[in-house]
């Protein structure tokens, strides 16, 4: 743990190569064998600090002994070995589990609509359709300025994906660049309130319907004729 940076380090038991929920700690692993484990209460003062407090999650990935066979196979292990590589992530809890998922998984990559005419000919071969993705780095810190203004409510539709799903959703939305990034001339300095705004899937997709992106300000009105939708 650090407080001058503001993240704590938890070891990530499951393959992070899997790309999914990797567990960190479960309450079960309070005791064992009868016996209250010191460690347990501190993990638990770690995970307030990342919920309540906005720390950074880190993971290294760790490989235990055997587990208990008559407790599953989320009963806690002696840590056999580890690597020493940091990943960020995002915390999830369900019924007592704690989870991380990587952070890469809350970025989200939008296609562009490009004019087939604007194609190099070779790339045009006589397929129904030809689709071109750019894909382009993201500032995570930028990302996290914008959510500590906005908050992570979708400000098209208003949703929330953690109150529609629960932990699962926890910090979940995408960011919107207000001015599409790849107009932005390579790197560029962003503001995190003017130029990116959280949206939900859904609204972030319609935005991007076209090739010039709808503003937020039209996806609300267009939201506003087809439904009866709170002002966000």
């Amino acid at each position: 743990m650090n407080h001058r940076s503001r993240f704590v380090i938890f070891g990530l038991w499951q393959d992070k190569k899997t790309g999914q929920l990797g567990l960190i700690l479960d309450s079960s692993w309070r005791y064992l064998a009868g016996r209250k484990q010191s460690g347990y209460s501190q993990a638990i003062e770690h995970l307030r600090l990342v919920e309540e407090h906005e720390y950074r999650l880190y993971t290294f990935p760790m490989k235990g002994t055997p587990r208990h066979a008559d407790r599953g196979e989320d009963s806690p292990a002696s840590i056999a070995e580890f690597i020493p590589e940091l990943t960020e992530g995002l915390l999830a809890a369900f019924s007592g589990k704690w989870y991380v998922t990587p952070f890469a998984e809350s970025y989200e990559t939008i296609a562009e609509i490009v004019d087939p005419g604007q194609l190099p000919a070779d790339l045009v071969e006589g397929a129904t359709s030809t689709v071109l993705v750019n894909v382009y780095e993201r500032n995570p810190e930028a990302r996290r300025a914008c959510l500590r203004h906005f908050g992570s409510n979708c400000q098209a539709c208003g949703m929330n994906f953690r109150a529609l799903y629960g932990a699962l959703g926890d910090g979940y939305i995408h960011v919107h660049h207000i001015k599409p990034i790849h107009l932005c001339g390579g790197n560029y300095i962003v503001d995190p309130i003017k130029d990116l705004i959280p949206v939900c899937a859904n609204c972030h997709a319609m935005l991007h319907r076209r090739a010039d992106p709808l503003s937020i300000n039209d996806l609300k009105e267009i939201l506003t004729r087809n439904h009866d939708l709170p002002t966000v």
